[in-house]
């Protein structure tokens, strides 16, 4: 009677022929909860930042809107970045155990944390928000290279966020250099 078709599918999704059921959630269960914490406190982040209430006087400079990157591209692209982000960690942790997989994982969870901190940030806080970004870039571009020496598919499904990441860092610098434009009351 051949093996059952979803564990194998899974094993092969996620690097685990041989690990244990258990093993595998445990893998699960961390990754997607990095990628959540991360998404939690770029929420309630946002949530403090966006109070309601603005007090304006007749003696203030005026307000000036910040520039923004485009969210439709953004919301776009981020969802499957992330996931193969966690995909990406999740073979890791299914790799044989090994000092370049232990080194892999960390470098995993520091990109995790940078992708925090960014999100924190905010595109109000240009400057952070890119210096953020562009750790992130050489932490992922260094999990790669790390990765690759464990399980070259998990290294291959980051590749493209690194890139995206170098092509974000250039957007938000020229973001941050654009002079803001006066809002205008009608």
């Amino acid at each position: 009677m051949p093996g059952n078709p979803v564990r194998g599918a899974v094993d092969s999704l996620a690097n685990s022929r041989g690990r244990s059921t258990q093993h595998i959630l445990i893998g699960v269960g961390l990754t997607l909860g990095a990628v959540a914490v991360s998404a939690l406190a770029a929420r309630m982040a946002s949530a403090a930042d966006d109070d309601g209430y603005e007090a304006y006087s007749d003696y203030e400079a005026p307000a000036y809107e910040q520039p923004k990157p485009p969210s439709k591209l953004f919301a776009n692209l981020w969802p499957p970045l992330f996931m193969a982000l966690t995909l990406s960690g999740l073979r890791i942790w299914n790799a044989p155990r090994s000092a370049a997989r232990t080194q892999a994982l960390t470098l995993w969870g520091a990109v995790q944390a940078l992708n925090g901190v960014w999100m924190v940030l905010g595109p109000r806080r240009l400057g952070g928000q890119l210096a953020a970004a562009v750790a992130s870039v050489g932490t992922a571009a260094a999990y790669v290279w790390r990765a690759r020496q464990v399980d070259p598919p998990a290294a291959n499904m980051v590749a493209p966020y690194v890139g995206w990441m170098g092509v974000a860092n250039a957007l938000s610098e020229s973001l941050a250099k654009k002079p803001a434009e006066p809002w205008t009351v009608h």
